[in-house]
């Protein structure tokens, strides 16, 4: 199983893989749970807020527990916590510190067509 979450993870960072598929158990208190089960379902390149996820819980949870729990998130990447932002698209909070959290969200940017041309 860790062959495979290796591979996964080297094909993520060359670009090749935008989902992973390897079976996770993600233990926890029950409502850090539900929070990491809504990352993953934030779709490559995509960011959603810590508000955006408490919203959708719909259960009273506060964008500050949201913070919480994501910040727990014992498998970062691949549960992608790095996908989550502060209000108005703000780069925050990230176990690994925000220079890795930019690097991941830069990696699955996409790139403008432009940018492939040479002439």
């Amino acid at each position: 199983m860790f062959r495979r979450a290796i591979v996964q993870l080297d094909e993520y960072l060359a670009g090749k893989r935008a989902r992973f598929d390897v079976p996770i158990a993600l233990i926890g208190e029950p409502r850090q749970r539900r929070v990491w089960e809504l990352l993953v379902d934030i779709a490559y390149g995509e960011t959603v807020t810590y508000g955006d996820l408490a919203a959708e819980l719909s259960d009273g949870t506060t964008a500050y527990e949201v913070g919480q729990a994501v910040g727990r998130n014992p498998l970062s990447i691949i549960v992608p916590c790095h996908r989550v932002v502060g209000k108005h698209g703000a780069l925050t909070g990230y176990a690994g510190g925000l220079k890795r959290k930019r690097f991941l969200l830069d990696l699955e940017a996409p790139v403008p067509a432009a940018a492939g041309r040479l002439f």
